[in-house]
């Protein structure tokens, strides 16, 4: 059971995601810039039934992530392709069943939280840098300085703060944002691609973590006197499934 545990959470951690997404995002779902008027609000529940839901939910998500991780055979070799993308599409499927967030999700959930009453372009950029040092990413190809250049020259041709319901502008500012897609070699329909390859990156991450879990635990189990005549098992040969 710990150690069905430890794969959620792996599948949680998503640890490369967000700078690979990042990167390739760099002129942010530009829809996001548009403001919208929020969905109507939930009526307000009391504190059991939310406590009690939260617990369902909770509890149904875990035992559909275990049905499946009981079901796959998963071979804990970070160093072979075949075992990286076999366990790549099961944690996919394990987040597509039991409803979790993949990195991107998870991005562009936060994003749509934190920026859905902004009234300005300023601001929204700013809360997006952000919101990227705070989940530790990097603006490894400059765009953030690119984007609110862009900004600045639009501001300046209007000569006021620019509104993200000032559609005439804002269409101006999402065409500079296209530029600088452009020049940074990003593609939209390349996107399906550059999210296949951080699912892959995550997975070799999460595998040499399973790994390296797994190696401490049999060199702990080892320094016991029962087992110091016994031999350390390939860590490849383990079935995850006698573990659940």
């Amino acid at each position: 059971m710990a150690m069905a545990s430890r794969l959620l959470s792996r599948s949680k951690q998503q640890l490369y995601a967000g700078q690979v997404v990042f990167q390739q995002h760099h002129a942010i779902p530009l829809r996001f810039f548009a403001k919208e008027a929020a969905p109507p609000s939930m009526p307000p529940l009391k504190g059991d039934e939310m406590l009690k839901g939260i617990f369902y939910e909770v509890k149904n998500k875990f035992e559909t992530a275990l049905g499946i991780l009981r079901k796959e055979k998963i071979t804990i070799d970070p160093d072979d392709p075949a075992a990286v993308s076999h366990y790549a599409n099961v944690m996919k499927a394990v987040r597509e069943k039991a409803g979790l967030f993949s990195e991107s999700q998870r991005v562009k959930y936060t994003i749509e939280q934190r920026t859905r009453d902004i009234p300005d372009a300023r601001t929204y950029l700013l809360t997006l840098q952000e919101i990227r040092a705070k989940s530790g990413l990097t603006d490894d190809l400059g765009a953030e300085p690119m984007m609110m250049g862009a900004l600045e020259k639009i501001e300046k041709e209007i000569k006021k703060p620019l509104l993200r319901s000032d559609k005439k502008n804002m269409a101006l500012l999402l065409a500079e944002f296209d530029n600088i897609n452009k020049k940074l070699g990003i593609r939209k329909e390349d996107l399906p691609k550059y999210e296949e390859e951080v699912e892959l990156k995550i997975a070799k991450e999460q595998l040499l973590e399973l790994k390296k879990d797994a190696l401490e635990a049999m060199e702990t189990q080892m320094k016991r006197e029962e087992f110091k005549d016994e031999e350390m098992v390939d860590v490849k040969s383990l079935d995850i499934r006698n573990f659940i």
